[in-house]
């Protein structure tokens, strides 16, 4: 009498029997279906930004986004002129959005625009910038476009935040439009740091690539407060005077001991 055959389970379609520990190995087709459409949505998520940005425009600034004359009422002129633009920037793809779609070359001359962290604005006499200070970097206005892209990135992508001083902050950027350049400003908050100073320049140097990068006679640091139009608001002046007593007592004991040392 001939042997029966075997009955085999019909499993088209289904993963095999497999002892691995392997999930890519005994996963079913639909659960795989299932992973890919997972990853899809993952890589399609925002990618966030450490901090809020805001975005300014000043349409009559005379001197980097806070030139003003030395009246009372200036400083309460210069706050209308200033005016935030849109949403917050909470993502890259928010920034992507904004930068694809201001474009430079239509900022007229004297005109400025800015990308300030949450809570800050561009201004010296601002409670948090006015013990502060930023670079300046007069740019081609042919590459200018491009060295603001790629300085907004630094800043929204906390590469300059890496390079201060711990006690020391980001306060934003800008671009400034002038007659054959475009002026483009770095800001931080406590310019009693000399580390935070040193080191927004020679990221700035080192990021940008060759053709982009400023030379040596067309950029400076300048202190808030030295600017001639800085008028700080009374109450925070006493601040500003304790501040200075303490750099030049500071300045004083250092030239004391170098002419210690040196007898």
């Amino acid at each position: 009498m001939a042997a029966r055959p075997t009955p085999t389970l019909f499993t088209r379609g289904l993963s095999g029997l497999s002892q691995s520990t392997d999930a890519d190995a005994v996963a079913s087709p639909a659960e795989k279906r299932d992973d890919a459409k997972r990853n899809f949505l993952k890589t399609m998520r925002p990618l966030p930004t450490q901090h809020y940005w805001d975005v300014y425009f000043d349409r009559q600034s005379k001197d980097g986004g806070a030139g003003r004359k030395d009246d009372q009422q200036q400083g309460q002129e210069y706050n209308v002129q200033l005016e935030k633009l849109g949403t917050q920037i909470e993502s890259v793809q928010d920034f992507w959005r904004y930068n694809n779609n201001t474009p430079v070359d239509q900022i007229r001359m004297r005109e400025s625009i800015y990308l300030f962290k949450q809570g800050f604005r561009p201004i010296w006499e601002d409670r948090r910038n006015i013990s502060g200070g930023s670079w300046t970097f007069r740019v081609p206005k042919a590459v200018g476009p491009d060295v603001w892209t790629r300085i907004q990135l630094l800043a929204i992508g906390e590469k300059f935040e890496s390079v201060l001083d711990r006690e020391d902050q980001l306060c934003g950027v800008g671009l400034s439009v002038r007659f054959n350049s475009h002026n483009i400003t770095i800001w931080h908050r406590d310019a009693s740091k000399q580390k935070s100073i040193d080191g927004i320049l020679e990221c700035v140097l080192e990021e940008l690539p060759p053709e982009l990068t400023p030379k040596p006679d067309t950029y400076f640091y300048k202190k808030h407060s030295d600017h001639a139009g800085f008028k700080a608001p009374p109450e925070l002046q006493a601040v500003l005077d304790s501040q200075k007593r303490a750099a030049e007592r500071e300045a004083a004991l250092k030239a004391a001991k170098d002419e210690g040392g040196a007898q």
